[in-house]
């Protein structure tokens, strides 16, 4: 669930804020922007998973 977040969300984010502020003229690496979002997905899934560790932890 934090892949997908983390995924949907930078992608979403990339668009809003570094796609409109790019002229068209620039030709972006679509490479780059995809494996940056795999990453921010994976980062996300770890913060979940260590979060999910915390509080399961803490209950106990």
């Amino acid at each position: 669930m934090g892949f997908v977040l983390g995924l949907t969300g930078f992608l979403l984010l990339f668009k809003v804020v570094f796609l409109n502020h790019i002229p068209p003229e620039d030709e972006l690496a679509p490479g780059m922007v995809v494996l940056a979002a795999i990453l921010n997905g994976v980062l996300f899934a770890f913060v979940g998973y260590v979060t999910q560790n915390y509080v399961e932890k803490k209950r106990s």
